[in-house]
């Protein structure tokens, strides 16, 4: 209990502010439809705070996204979108707790992740192994008659590349599941078209986006003030 207070205290204020405007819009969304499946409320309200300390680089946003990952596979399996299911049960949630290990192993400080740095290597093994998971994916999907299998298979791509730039401390994170957060906006309004009950989970992406957006900048200010300290 006294870490997750730490760690709360140590937000600034701008982030205090957007994670309060996050869990309000949310929320409001939820009662506004009138929605009565309160796992998606619940769920969402823990990605939200989970992207809020993996923003700041703080291991307990990989615990939260551990959590988060169970209960959103479990809503997806719901609707049939399998690629969700195999996506968060398979790889986001299992990698995130690997990242709660290689995040404890590589601290900078009380509270952050010291970042990395990607070498040309790495990138070219991500995007050889991002490939083969699609495509091995695609067939899947297939199998399972998943809907929307295009944009499904789209979100399994950036969500392992995304998930595994977290495994690997790279400030690039954000901008992969920035684009996943954008696949599942397109893949969530559809749902919507069939149930309105799942419109506050295209309102929770959206609010995602902002939030991942906002990690990539601010990993990158940290990158920065960590290399300074180095070279200084």
């Amino acid at each position: 209990m006294r870490f997750i207070r730490d760690s709360v205290r140590q937000l600034k204020i701008g982030e205090k502010l957007l994670w309060l405007f996050s869990v309000m819009g949310i929320t409001l969304s939820f009662f506004i439809m009138r929605n009565t499946d309160y796992l998606t409320l619940i769920d969402s309200l823990i990605g939200i705070s989970a992207l809020i300390f993996v923003a700041k680089g703080n291991v307990i946003g990989q615990v939260m996204t551990v959590i988060f990952g169970v209960f959103y596979g479990i809503i997806s399996a719901q609707y049939h979108y399998w690629s969700e299911v195999i996506t968060y049960l398979g790889m986001t949630a299992p990698i995130a707790l690997g990242a709660v290990v290689t995040w404890l192993r590589h601290p900078y400080e009380k509270g952050e992740v010291k970042v990395r740095e990607m070498k040309r290597r790495d990138w070219v093994i991500l995007a050889l192994l991002t490939i083969a998971v699609t495509i091995l994916f695609y067939f899947v999907l297939g199998w399972l008659d998943t809907p929307n299998i295009i944009f499904s298979t789209i979100s399994i791509a950036t969500s392992f590349s995304a998930s595994a730039l977290v495994l690997l401390r790279s400030e690039y994170y954000g901008i992969f599941y920035g684009m996943n957060d954008v696949v599942l906006i397109v893949l969530w309004t559809l749902a919507s078209i069939e149930n309105i009950n799942y419109f506050p989970m295209v309102l929770c992406f959206v609010i995602f986006l902002i939030n991942d957006l906002y990690g990539f900048y601010n990993w990158q200010k940290i990158k920065r003030r960590q290399n300074r300290v180095k070279t200084g």
